[in-house]
């Protein structure tokens, strides 16, 4: 993880897609500017799901077993649920480095934070 949030904070430099540091408004105005572009990504996630589900459904209908036509629709927005979720990676990164977080410290406290919490999903 360390390499790929180094890997990132380079490229976004090199691309001139870090996130504005130069003043509070320029920070904030880029801040929400990334934040609207994460959420975008995170959309764009839920979309290809929906084409997964809906063509699920549609073999359903036509006869297909269910768990089959599953498998047929992950295979087929493999490629494309990959990019969106590296975008969405992207833009986590961009905030993990703007707030000079480590993301695999953060990542590691995070989850044993929820495995000790009492009140658990189920």
């Amino acid at each position: 993880m360390k390499e790929l949030q180094a890997y990132t904070k380079d490229y976004q430099k090199e691309m001139g897609w870090e996130i504005n540091s130069d003043n509070y408004a320029k920070s904030r105005e880029s801040l929400l500017n990334n934040y609207l572009l994460l959420t975008t990504e995170v959309a764009e996630v839920a979309e290809e799901l929906r084409k997964a589900f809906n063509f699920t459904q549609s073999k359903v209908q036509e006869g297909m077993d269910e768990n089959e036509a599953f498998l047929i629709a992950k295979e087929s927005i493999k490629q494309d649920i990959g990019k969106e979720l590296a975008d969405c990676l992207a833009y986590l990164l961009k905030f993990y480095n703007y707030f000079d977080i480590d993301l695999e410290e953060s990542f590691y406290e995070k989850m044993l934070e929820v495995r000790v919490r009492k009140n658990k999903d189920l």
